[in-house]
């Protein structure tokens, strides 16, 4: 998936035209892995996947009610709900949605999620405007990325913290992909141990345009900011949005055979961030020199 993101962003740099072609191809490529169904699973503490197989959907338990973060594309609002079902829960359980960030298929379903739960949305700061618009930002006119606006009740800036019951997580502010791109931190139970947890945004740079008319501006000094203040986190569990960040089905696969505790590894985070730091330093040249090129 990562490459694909990544074979995209130099086409997205020859122009609008190009852009709009490699948009329509590149959702045709990945939309079927993206609605393709998962069961969904207890991933860790209190922890369960709810996702689809290209799309990752969180359920967090705690002692007063459920917290989802994010959906996924409409086809599979069904399936999300019946993965809640069947892992005992309720929809309505729901008392607040988070958001990673604002791009349509982690978006698509919060309208919906929001009115049968009656959940506040929750999401970063400078991503709200994306949220209640329903575009992309920079590309506010593409229906291809567009997504059904829904209200933000509370937004989050570095080191908030958003409680329900026995479970708090905190905001860290890791713009770049999106502007509000928000990474959850959290602790979890795990036998007699606690894990610290990351749920990352992302930092793939995807349909961003870096230079001459940037998606937003201070791109690239803030995707420069959040590989710095990644690689200075220490986080034994690493989540992300789609679930090749971090392996999920292979770990997913060790579990059934009963692999100890596949989703810890304390070093994932550096290597992963160290990986999107290198294909966004090849994203760049690339930008520039096709920028340079035109003119």
């Amino acid at each position: 998936m990562r490459k694909l993101m990544i074979a995209l962003c130099a086409c997205v740099a020859l122009g609008t035209s190009a852009q709009a072609q490699t948009v329509k191809d590149f959702l045709a490529l990945v939309t079927k892995k993206w609605t393709t169904p998962f069961e969904p699973f207890h991933l860790i503490g209190n922890i369960y996947d709810v996702g689809t197989d290209g799309i990752a959907v969180y359920v967090i338990k705690t002692t007063q009610g459920l917290i989802l973060m994010d959906t996924a594309l409409p086809q599979s609002t069904g399936m999300i709900k019946d993965n809640i079902a069947k892992l005992g829960f309720k929809v309505t359980d729901i008392k607040y949605i988070l958001n990673t960030h604002a791009h349509f298929d982690h978006t698509d379903d919060f309208a919906e999620m929001k009115r049968d739960s009656g959940a506040q949305l929750i999401a970063g700061e400078r991503d709200k405007p994306l949220i209640e618009g329903g575009y992309y930002p920079g590309d506010e006119k593409n229906a291809d990325l567009a997504f059904p606006p829904v209200k933000v009740d509370r937004t989050v800036i570095e080191g908030d913290k958003v409680t329900l019951g026995d479970t708090t997580l905190i905001a860290h502010a890791t713009p770049g992909h999106s502007p509000g791109c928000t990474s959850w931190e959290m602790t979890v139970k795990d036998g007699n141990a606690e894990r610290t947890v990351l749920f990352f945004c992302s930092g793939s740079v995807a349909l961003n345009r870096l230079v001459g008319h940037p998606t937003h501006p201070g791109i690239v000094e803030d995707y420069r900011s959040t590989f710095a203040k990644a690689k200075a986190m220490k986080m034994d569990v690493l989540l992300g949005p789609h679930p090749e960040v971090y392996g999920m089905q292979a770990k997913r696969a060790q579990m059934k055979d009963a692999a100890p505790k596949p989703f810890v590894d304390p070093g994932e985070l550096g290597t992963y961030i160290a990986t999107l730091e290198k294909d966004f330093d090849v994203q760049l040249a690339k930008q520039t020199a096709a920028l340079q090129k035109q003119n």
